[in-house]
């Protein structure tokens, strides 16, 4: 943890984050929570896999969660790495859940060595041995610490027997912090720690990614709403760079010959890390995600459908729509009709295209509807929260219609 005479600057850091999560997290309504947490676990998904050279594009990502897989290996065995990534979250988030629900300190538990061979387990125990082939010819063994040194870049990892003291002193350290602005601080800096023991052949930064989002969720701070992994990936080269300069070791000049020189150089790197990781974490909770002004947002995308895709959908809409979101997680089909206005005819039509295009969501073919989040909206609902999804959207269309293939209305 940073020392008590430069941990001041980062308690107001994290304030400050706390402050933004609380005021987004207030102006989500059940359905805007719901539909949110799904899009943002394929966002996560997307954004950690690119960190690691291993993503695909979004509509992959979609394909792969409805088990529609590449017939080309190495993209499937990147849907099959975006899938599990997702899944690993949602199983994470309900764990979370249930242990809160049963009174124990989640965050505490997060900050173990179980937690974190369990993580690992969770995202890889369901791919292939082709899927863990490592580089070297050896597998990787889900949720099992590695047995053997490494080096990953210019970085020399601890030595594998050394581990598990490693991660003792690290659960020690991080979950013995109290809660608020300092277990924000505490989450940074842990962050950094668990990258640099390196406790498994591969995976680790997804591994220590997860586990921060993890820590921020069970400190009430995501809602489901935002998420470091986001921040994480759209400063890579500022993040990797910090990472790295951390624990570099100084240059040898006249006034560094001394061994004790050492702690103070690394101090300031450190320092430096835990600066960054509070401020660009708290620019993910930013108006991307903000569900307030919603109305308006719905309203525009559904005046672009209507003048210019000329789906099918229509702005008479806007009032059941609107009121799925803010008010209740979904209604009959015949309320919702009802409330748009229009005539029967007309109105079947129009719940068919908001269906179709994807504003809407159910169960089954007759069943009640729920508000959703279609990617080709997300510019109109939560502009730049994934921009990639959005341009992934509008090549899927142009790609679609130089292949001659239908494409979707």
């Amino acid at each position: 943890m940073p020392e008590q005479e430069r941990i001041g600057p980062l308690l107001e850091r994290a304030s400050d984050l706390t402050r933004a999560a609380t005021a987004l997290g207030a102006s989500a309504a059940p359905a805007a929570h719901q539909e949110l947490r799904v899009l943002l676990r394929s966002m996560n998904s997307y954004y950690s896999n690119r960190m690691e050279g291993e993503h695909t594009r979004p509509s992959d990502i979609d394909k792969a969660l409805q088990q529609d897989f590449s017939a080309d290996d190495g993209l499937a065995r990147k849907q099959r790495l975006a899938v599990a990534h997702f899944r690993t979250e949602e199983v994470c988030e309900a764990e979370l859940e249930v242990r809160r629900a049963a009174g124990q300190d989640s965050t505490r538990w997060l900050y173990s060595a179980d937690a974190l061979m369990w993580l690992h387990r969770e995202l890889f125990f369901n791919l292939s041995q082709r899927d863990l082939a490592l580089k070297d010819g050896s597998l990787l063994v889900p949720g099992v610490l590695r047995l053997r040194d490494v080096k990953v870049g210019e970085h020399i990892a601890p030595t594998a027997a050394s581990v598990p003291a490693l991660l003792e002193r690290w659960s020690t350290v991080y979950g013995g912090v109290r809660r608020g602005e300092a277990a924000i601080v505490g989450a940074a800096a842990s962050h950094h720690r668990l990258a640099w023991v390196h406790p498994f052949l591969d995976g680790n930064g997804r591994v220590a990614r997860l586990h921060t989002h993890l820590v921020l969720q069970s400190l009430g701070l995501t809602n489901g709403l935002w998420s470091p992994l986001r921040g994480f990936a759209r400063s890579e080269d500022t993040y990797r760079a910090l990472l790295r300069a951390a624990d570099e070791p100084p240059r040898r000049t006249r006034r560094t010959r001394k061994p004790d020189a050492l702690r103070p150089h690394r101090l300031g790197r450190l320092h430096a890390w835990n600066v960054h990781r509070p401020g660009g974490v708290h620019g993910q909770t930013d108006g991307r995600s903000d569900v307030r002004g919603m109305r308006d947002r719905i309203a525009a995308a559904l005046s672009f459908e209507e003048s210019t895709v000329k789906s099918g959908v229509r702005k008479a809409s806007l009032a059941p729509l609107h009121y799925l979101f803010a008010t209740q997680a979904q209604l009959g089909r015949a309320e919702f009709k009802s409330m748009t206005g229009l005539g029967e005819r007309v109105a079947t039509g129009t719940l068919s295209a908001l269906l179709r295009r994807g504003f809407l969501s159910s169960d089954t073919p007759y069943g009640d509807v729920r508000f959703a989040v279609p990617r080709h909206a997300l510019r109109f609902y939560f502009p730049a929260l994934w921009p990639e999804a959005e341009q992934d959207h509008v090549l899927l269309q142009a790609e679609l219609k130089v292949s001659g293939l239908p494409v979707p209305t």
